[in-house]
């Protein structure tokens, strides 16, 4: 378990959390939006958070050079430099995310899940796909794809090549998403509850994945916890973002 904590609650004092972002050179409208997030929003906070998915995919860090990871990158050093501290924790598309690529955009990695204190508050943030149990399928998929082992051979082979392996996964899990019902594709309750008590019923869990923003109040063995879900950014941006008052999402115009 990391504990970060986000520093005093003074009232200028916020956190952003963000996920779900599936930048790529296809949604322009959705970068420019982005940059112009971390150059105006972003800069109010003392922390940001993203959970996961900020690429629609990560082939691997020798894409560092690549133009249009470069000017993402560029916006995060401008965003540390104005003094943000940004963490990212892997998604189910950037698991592959490593160092090269979190020293060139000052970003520190972290674990999924990971617990920290939130202005007094326990917060448990993830990025929600170990919680979806239900699609068999995926999970089985997860679990390969997170194997070192795998992961060292499918980096062994050329950048192209694994982008056209990505591509192709890609194309796949949209056909059978469609054959899919959307609660199977929906976090389970009871893995939910699980992770709870794993973690000591913290006050809040903050998790995207599933691209259905909401907020929900559990109680699990006389325990409340918020659960707070991100929204993606496939037609528009949204955060959450959390004071010592508390926490609420805001939404972009991204058109």
């Amino acid at each position: 378990m990391v504990n970060l904590n986000t520093g005093s609650s003074a009232s200028s004092d916020v956190t952003i959390f963000i996920s779900d972002l599936h930048l790529c050179a296809s949604r322009p409208h959705i970068t420019s939006a982005f940059l112009q997030f971390l150059s105006s929003d972003a800069k109010s906070a003392k922390a940001l958070y993203i959970l996961g998915d900020l690429f629609e995919y990560w082939a691997g860090d020798d894409d560092v050079e690549d133009d249009f990871n470069k000017q993402i990158i560029q916006g995060f050093k401008q965003l540390a430099t104005s003094g943000v501290s940004i963490y990212l924790m892997h998604g189910n598309r950037d698991f592959l995310i490593t160092d090269d690529f979190c020293k060139a955009a000052h970003i520190h990695l972290i674990n999924d899940p990971t617990l920290i204190d939130l202005y007094g508050n326990t917060a448990l943030l993830s990025h929600g796909d170990a919680l979806c149990t239900d699609d068999v399928t995926y999970q089985q998929f997860r679990t390969q794809v997170r194997n070192k082992q795998w992961q060292s051979e499918f980096l062994s082979q050329p950048l192209q090549a694994r982008k056209s392996q990505i591509e192709a996964i890609r194309l796949r899990s949209e056909q059978e998403k469609s054959n899919k019902s959307a609660a199977i594709m929906d976090v389970n309750p009871e893995a939910v509850n699980q992770l709870l008590k794993e973690y000591k019923h913290p006050s809040l869990l903050i998790h995207g994945h599933t691209h259905r923003p909401n907020q929900h109040q559990l109680l699990v063995e006389g325990k409340t916890t918020t659960r707070w879900v991100l929204g993606d950014w496939y037609e528009q941006g949204s955060y959450l973002i959390c004071d010592a008052s508390g926490c609420r999402s805001v939404n972009l115009n991204c058109t």
